[in-house]
């Protein structure tokens, strides 16, 4: 029987030497240095080595323990050898197939068609709640009810919204591997009966029409940030989402011809999107590109200029001037589209110029028309009602921008 110390002071030497424990385990002292552990044994006539790994990292403990699992095996009746085989197969095809190797290759399939914005939050939520639950196991063992403790899991923390993008992405991710034939049937279905309730939504805050000429003032009182009230001004004009005017770029613009060509990878319905800009737009823009330098973005951080600015610096100004969950920056859309409905503009182009997808899909399809001169002549009367406003100058009923 050897001993740690026996293990320890082996020395290698020209030639390969072998120090024997029992049941056919012995150390291999090779002429390099090396120390390997080997299990000789018989299978149907057959004289067979097994290696059981490198000393010291395997010790004479877990050596012995391996021989003896080994001698097990034949004991059935089976070759060590060729059940390791079988067993690494299987565990490759438990990796390949697991839950976790179909989620990532459906999130690489996916992602590049999404808004970063949402591949991003797919992202998060998969690796926070998704993986560590679900990750390991082979996807085809996964049942309906084990999604619905994750799902369980999310509501629990009143993460309802997440739980319910959770439910969409499961689907996806076992639609994916059913149609790579890895399964039978998608236990992801119906995951929407069992739920918890989603509370009614309520739309953003934003001010009706009536408030806005205060609100305005309150704009131009403001003393916080030039940069930030430049910001709710272009927010007001173009009734674009915050996010799409943070990142917005200077390369995007052109002012000349007072238009904005957003990009499809920033736009959330991942179009391209061409945002006509009022004269008023313009000049604000004309005044901080004199200012940007070399800046690449129109409104980076004041931390970090090769940053954004902070999604919620628009929101805390407008706290700040006293309109804290009355209006925010994205509910300046709603307060554009309701003004521009109540006054009877085309239902088409003001869906253009919120950059809205079409919820009739085959109407989607074939209409592509951008509406450029059309939003362009509605815009610029909204931006000249808002100057009336501003400066409390009388309006006709019913007519952007002609001042009485």
């Amino acid at each position: 029987m050897l001993t740690d110390t026996a293990l320890r002071q082996a020395k290698r030497g020209p030639k390969p030497q072998y120090l024997f424990d029992g049941g056919g385990l012995y150390l291999q002292v090779m002429p390099a240095g090396g120390k390997w552990w080997r299990l000789k044994y018989r299978f149907d006539g057959k004289s067979k080595l097994l290696s059981l790994g490198v000393y010291p990292d395997i010790g004479i403990r877990q050596a012995r323990e391996r021989r003896d699992a080994a001698r097990k095996l034949l004991a059935q009746g089976l070759d060590p050898s060729e059940q390791r085989k079988t067993d690494k197969r299987e565990s490759k095809a438990r990796r390949d197939n697991s839950f976790a190797a179909m989620a990532e290759a459906w999130y690489s399939k996916k992602s590049g068609t999404w808004a970063p914005a949402t591949a991003a939050k797919a992202r998060f939520y998969l690796d926070r709640d998704l993986l560590p639950a679900l990750g390991e196991r082979p996807i085809a063992e996964i049942r309906r009810t084990d999604l619905v403790d994750v799902l369980a899991r999310i509501e629990s923390r009143d993460a309802l919204d997440v739980a319910k993008k959770c439910r969409g992405w499961l689907s996806g991710v076992f639609r994916y591997a059913l149609a790579a034939g890895v399964l039978e049937a998608n236990p992801a279905t119906d995951l929407d009966v069992v739920a918890a309730p989603m509370p009614r939504r309520r739309q953003l805050p934003h001010l009706p029409i009536a408030e806005l000429p205060g609100f305005l003032r309150a704009v131009d009182d403001y003393r916080g940030d030039p940069a930030t009230v430049q910001a709710i001004r272009l927010l007001l004009l173009t009734a674009v989402r915050p996010g799409e005017l943070r990142a917005a770029r200077w390369k995007e613009f052109d002012l000349d011809n007072a238009l904005w060509n957003i990009p499809a990878e920033r736009m959330k319905m991942r179009r391209p999107h061409v945002v006509p800009l009022p004269a008023q737009a313009v000049t604000i823009l004309r005044d901080l590109q004199a200012a940007a330098g070399r800046r690449e973005l129109v409104f980076p951080s004041r931390d970090d200029p090769r940053q954004s600015m902070s999604e919620n610096t628009v929101n805390a100004a407008i706290a700040r001037m006293g309109y804290k969950g009355r209006q925010t920056g994205h509910g300046f859309r709603h307060l554009v589209s309701t003004a521009l409905n109540e006054r009877g503009y085309n239902r088409d182009w003001i869906e253009r110029q919120l950059a809205h997808g079409d919820e009739n899909e085959i109407r989607a399809v074939y209409n592509k028309a951008e509406y450029l001169d059309q939003r362009r002549g509605m815009m610029q009367a909204w931006a000249d009602y808002v100057d009336a406003l501003r400066e409390d100058r009388k309006v006709v009923a019913g007519h952007f921008g002609r001042a009485a």
